[in-house]
């Protein structure tokens, strides 16, 4: 956090507003966009977190935790979308009990087709409210807020 005096209370809660209200604005429209074909974003969402994973499996758990829409029924849709051949699911070799999902090679490369285009139409929601420089700004301040949070203690 930069020097200069603690916000107060209302100046945290109208900033966390602001910012969850523009977030609600422009994924309203992403979600909208007429650019998934037969997958949902939220089924996107799913391989794009495979995609980026620093391994070439998750466990579910782990899958959960990374995704960026809450899913609370994540077993059934990677049931689906392996039924569908994008992600395969794996016996955990250490844990009979646990589940590892992989992409498979038509998964990786649905992940690659629709983020191309969902790239795009993220550009287009974004950067005519804010130039490079700002851009940069917004992702040091959101991920300084992101990491802030293993440091402070639950309400």
């Amino acid at each position: 956090m930069t020097e200069g005096r603690l916000p107060s209370a209302r100046e945290a809660a109208e900033a966390w507003e602001s910012l969850f209200r523009a977030q609600v604005a422009v994924m309203r429209r992403l979600l909208a966009d007429d650019i998934w074909g037969d997958l949902s974003m939220r089924e996107y969402d799913v391989l794009f977190t495979l995609s980026v994973a620093p391994t070439e499996t998750l466990r579910l758990r782990e899958l959960n935790e990374n995704i960026l829409m809450a899913q609370s029924s994540l077993s059934r849709m990677v049931e689906r979308l392996e039924k569908r051949g994008l992600v395969k699911r794996h016996p955990s070799p250490d844990d009979g009990r646990g589940v590892l999902v992989s992409l498979t090679e038509e998964g990786a490369t649905t992940q690659k087709e629709l983020g191309r285009r969902h790239v795009r139409s993220i550009a287009h929601y974004v950067t005519p409210a804010m130039d490079a420089d700002e851009l940069l700004e917004l992702r040091r301040l959101t991920e300084n807020l992101r990491a802030a949070q293993l440091d402070i203690d639950d309400f």
